[in-house]
């Protein structure tokens, strides 16, 4: 479709000649006389550009621009302005005109403005568009789950996301903390404002300063040119510092300074910088652990945990899984164009009964996976993976085990009860890849209370 283009000049023949100018280059065109009247049609319809003279009877132009800014910031506005008001064009371009043509005017540059002007409209339409997106991407509704552990997860986002205060995000590998992270910049008042993702434990230690900070030109070899760090670029938005448990005890003094006075130097620099940034942390470590071994700054914890968002793990809402595997089926059986998938009743107790490691992130790339390599439509039993398929069966065989010694009479209650003491603890362990620490606080029991037990009932590690 054509741009639109809105003329308000009191001249008659400048309007007319750059209404037929403008159709000739394919615009549609509406010109009025003056600012009253381009501000009813204004407000009433949509355009594309305005071209409006600053000098008009009634109320001038940079009246005009500032209310079509007030009601439409992204409006792109050019000014016609005569020699002798180039004054009165600085005031417009401060107010948010985006170019102004003195007169006379040569039509070739109304041209090359006009493109211009258009070229920006567009790209600030797509970037509307895109945070548009970006926000239904991460809305509420894209937390999955009706257990009263998720129910307290919305509650709690809902409360926070609107705010200005520091979150610490907290949970296993594959929770989805980097969604909340998301979901909280997206829902607050600094959507519109950009969210910078730092993986503290992805950049090597020694690169990470220059990351969040920046440096001048030649504060090091190398350093041919100034360098904006993250928490500059993020300025009057968010900073989301994925896994900052792994962030060296150098780098937490100086993260300490910017949560206390939103303010640092660039490496090699003296200028001190202002900035105006919202700090979200997230991290899979007992950052309590990590401050009473002296790993983590005692400070800067407190800091952080101005509200802490603990996500459970999967294996801990294990009746959200028929939600979530409806959603990933759902989603990717879209995307390969193919009908929907369902799960047998067996199988989902299969899945239920799997400790999930990796949490919702294994879940997803399970269900990717036989979405895109199975030819019919239910998902059986023998679709799973032998650590999970395996795992259940041996569930049900040890429960059938115990059944048919109590029926036949012929049951050694200690034995048996050594048998599921061992078996909870062996899976536990096993869930816990082997550390102990993680492995008894799954069972809720005291890490030397689970060695001594292993060393009982002769577990191996």
């Amino acid at each position: 479709m054509p741009e639109r283009v809105l003329v308000i000049d009191d001249d008659e023949i400048v309007r007319e000649v750059l209404v037929e100018h403008l159709e000739n280059e394919g615009h549609n065109v509406i010109a009025c006389s003056n600012g009253y009247r381009g501000l009813e049609i204004f407000k009433n319809e949509k355009f594309d550009l305005v071209i409006l003279d600053l000098i008009m009877p009634g109320i001038n132009g940079l009246e005009v621009l500032k209310e079509i800014k007030r009601f439409s910031p992204p409006t792109v506005a050019i000014l016609i302005t005569a020699f002798g008001s180039i004054e009165n064009a600085v005031d417009a371009m401060r107010a948010g005109a985006f170019d102004y043509i003195t007169k006379p005017f040569n039509l070739a540059d109304v041209s090359f403005a006009v493109k211009r002007g258009l070229g920006v409209s567009k790209l600030e339409k797509e970037n509307i568009n895109l945070k548009r997106q970006l926000k239904n991407r991460y809305g509420f509704e894209n937390i999955i789950g009706d257990s009263n552990a998720m129910q307290s997860i919305y509650s709690l986002v809902d409360k926070v996301a609107p705010t200005d205060s520091t979150v610490l995000i907290l949970g296993e590998s594959g929770t989805g903390k980097e969604l909340i992270a998301n979901i909280i910049h997206y829902n607050s008042e600094r959507t519109s404002k950009p969210l910078v993702t730092v993986n503290c434990s992805a950049i090597p230690h020694e690169l990470l300063e220059t990351e969040l900070f920046g440096h001048e030109k030649g504060a090091f070899t190398g350093a041919v040119s100034t360098k904006l760090g993250k928490f500059e670029i993020a300025d009057g938005g968010t900073v989301f510092l994925d896994e900052i448990g792994d962030m060296t005890p150098g780098l937490q003094v100086k993260l300490l300074r910017v949560l206390q006075e939103r303010a640092f130097e660039r490496v090699g620099g003296t200028k001190t910088i202002k900035v105006d940034i919202r700090i979200i942390a997230a991290t899979n470590k007992n950052l309590e652990d990590e401050v009473s071994t002296g790993r983590f700054r005692e400070d800067l914890y407190y800091r952080l945990n101005v509200i802490p968002v603990q996500l459970p793990p999967l294996r801990e809402r294990t009746e959200d899984l028929p939600l979530l595997c409806n959603y990933f089926i759902d989603r990717y059986c879209k995307k390969r164009k193919r009908p929907m998938m369902k799960i047998s009743r067996e199988t989902m107790s299969a899945l239920a009964n799997y400790s999930w490691p990796g949490n919702v992130r294994e879940l997803e790339n399970l269900i990717e996976r036989l979405v895109v390599l199975k030819e019919d439509e239910t998902i059986v039993m023998t679709d799973l993976p032998e650590k999970i398929a395996g795992g259940f069966n041996n569930h049900i065989d040890f429960k059938s085990a115990i059944t048919n010694a109590i029926n036949s009479g012929n049951i050694d209650f200690d034995k048996r009860v050594t048998d599921f003491e061992k078996y909870i603890i062996s899976h536990a362990i096993k869930s816990a890849k082997g550390v102990k620490s993680r492995a008894a606080r799954l069972l809720n029991i005291k890490r030397t209370t689970l060695v001594e037990k292993m060393k009982r009932l002769e577990i191996k590690e």
